[in-house]
């Protein structure tokens, strides 16, 4: 019998018009945020700006440029070190440390800020120990205040490092032997071959996990704010809601955003040079051998941010949520589960949609429009969640009020606010903010599909709908829903857009946590930090999967 194969059809206009609409709509969405701080910060007056660059704003540029600072250089330090450990080191416990150390990834750091401030304030079992057991008085001895610009440093190091972790320990295990042999050869001892020419060659992995680590640092509200650290994202929220200036609150987004959007480019800069990689059969990188004294020091080392990341937190949680009265099982706490996972769902939901749109008419049409949407897509996960909450309720609240006040003169009915305040300008706000991830999780899982399955799948008559429905979709199963339980997690975690936007009396476990913690009721906000953080190890419980079976 003789194969023919069938004329390839069409995509129906119809059907393509709508995709496009939709990624034009994906895009305006995306763009949105950043025109609505920019006209909001224009036309806004300025007197209370001037107000705060006369007494407060001199302390959020210090306290933000300062907290970047030591998050970066304590990420990486803690990233690199403990990468370059568990990868080109053998010592006991070294493969279950490989996995554990990536789990701190799954805690947001205003959770361990509040664990941390429940054991080491003054009130705390190590003070109250210290002074029992030495008959000290409250001002005989002096102990580092955790409520400082350094406890939000070392909280948000502890939950950011494996950032670079994670992106180093994937650059080192893709190294070639040769160099490192090479080095060997000429005279070189182990410790300082790596030093001079495994670790040079991770320096863009490095690079690029340390800018990620800043763009999460500015955009941090809840543990600053809980620790009365003054950086922009306070003095956002501040701006926004105790002196009720939105055009305040717009320009210093304005000067946020402008940062943010400096970091995005370095980011992506320092990964599209990052071409030390290639292709060929490699000779595996020995392990270098560690005496006795190394083996343990290995051991501790990368013990340590585990023990302090992970291990500390979980216990002082369960401890404090034994003593609470909050019953997570009452039903005040089940709407805040059900606001939490409809939320999370729905934005899950609708992100890796608009990512698989995006996506699919770059790699369908790979036009240059199609690649400018997708980029505008990726740029949001380097703006703060305060940043794209006020860029749409500026406009939208415009929006509303106009449409309001036309339909009163008009036909004499009041329309309301239609979108400001709706759960729906949320889930766009999470949208924006997440969609970097899901595009990244397509990417990755399309890279495997080459452009000749496209073709062949055209030439058998498959239009676009067939391409994506029986050849893209089972192929990035594992892909897409990696990527939706990544949204999930970090919608459930996301404080300062949900706390600016959300609908009237629609709280979630994440500002019910922030909500009990800032009035000073740490043991009821350890029960919604527990559900939190155990909702965040699933995805970090799956990426450590990948890390066993080699696919990082």
């Amino acid at each position: 019998m003789k194969l023919t194969a069938s004329r390839p059809r069409r995509t129906r206009p119809v059907l393509r018009a709508l995709v496009g609409l939709i990624a034009l709509l994906v895009t305006c969405f995306c763009v949105l945020p950043y025109l609505g701080v920019i006209a909001a910060a224009l036309s806004g007056s300025t007197d209370t700006l001037s107000h705060l660059a006369e007494t407060v704003l001199w302390r959020y540029s210090r306290d933000t440029l300062i907290l970047v600072v030591i998050v970066m250089a304590g990420s990486a330090v803690i990233g690199a070190g403990a990468a370059w450990l568990v990868t080109m080191t053998e010592f006991p416990g070294r493969r279950w440390l490989e996995i554990a150390l990536a789990l701190p990834l799954a805690f947001p750091a205003y959770v361990l800020a509040y664990g941390y401030t429940h054991i080491l304030d003054h009130p705390g079992v190590v003070q109250s120990s210290l002074r029992d057991l030495m008959g000290w008085g409250p001002r005989d001895y002096w102990f580092p205040e955790i409520r400082s610009l350094g406890g939000a440093a070392a909280m948000l190091t502890l939950v950011l490092y494996p950032y670079v972790y994670l992106l180093a320990r994937a650059a080192f295990s893709a190294q070639s032997g040769s160099a490192f042999l090479a080095a060997r050869v000429l005279g070189t001892s182990p410790l300082m071959a790596c030093l001079r020419v495994s670790l040079p060659m991770t320096r863009p992995a490095i690079a690029a996990g340390v800018l990620l680590v800043a763009m999460e640092t500015i955009a941090d509200f809840g543990t600053v704010a809980y620790f009365g650290v003054q950086t922009f994202s306070v003095g956002i929220y501040t701006s926004w809601f105790a002196m009720a200036d939105r055009a305040a609150a717009a320009q210093l987004s304005l000067g946020l955003l402008a940062f943010a959007l400096l970091l995005a480019f370095m980011e992506r800069y320092s990964r599209g040079n990052a071409a030390y990689v290639d292709n060929q059969r490699k000779p595996p990188m020995d392990r270098i051998p560690l005496g006795p004294a190394g083996k343990a020091v290995a051991f501790i080392l990368c013990f340590l941010p585990v023990f302090l990341g992970v291990i500390i937190p979980v216990i002082t949680l369960f401890s404090m949520a034994l003593g609470s009265e909050q019953n997570l099982l009452s039903p005040r706490y089940l709407g805040f589960i059900r606001n939490s996972i409809t939320l999370a769902g729905i934005a899950a939901l609708v992100t890796v949609g608009a990512a698989m749109v995006l996506g699919t008419l770059n790699r369908v049409n790979g036009t240059r429009m199609a690649a400018v949407s997708l980029y505008l897509g990726r740029i949001g996960y380097a703006v703060p969640g305060g940043v794209i909450a006020v860029g749409l309720l500026v406009p939208f609240a415009l929006f509303d009020n106009t449409l309001d006040a036309w339909m009163r003169a008009t036909f004499d009915i009041s329309t309301g606010l239609l979108l400001t305040g709706s759960i729906w300008l949320l889930i766009a706000a999470y949208m924006i903010r997440f969609l970097a991830a899901a595009i990244g999780a397509y990417e990755g899982g399309i890279a495997s599909v080459g452009p000749n399955i496209d073709a062949a799948a055209r030439t058998l008559g498959a239009d676009l709908p067939a391409l994506v429905r029986r050849v893209h979709m089972p192929m990035l199963r594992t892909s897409l829903l990696t990527a939706g339980l990544i949204v999930f997690v970090d919608v459930m975690k996301e404080l300062p857009a949900t706390l600016i936007m959300r609908p009237f009396n629609y709280d979630t476990l994440a500002v019910q946590a922030y909500r009990l913690a800032s009035d000073e009721r740490l043991s009821g906000a350890a029960v919604p930090s527990l559900v939190i953080a155990g909702i965040g190890l699933i995805p970090v419980i799956l990426l450590c999967q990948r890390m066993r079976r080699g696919v990082s």
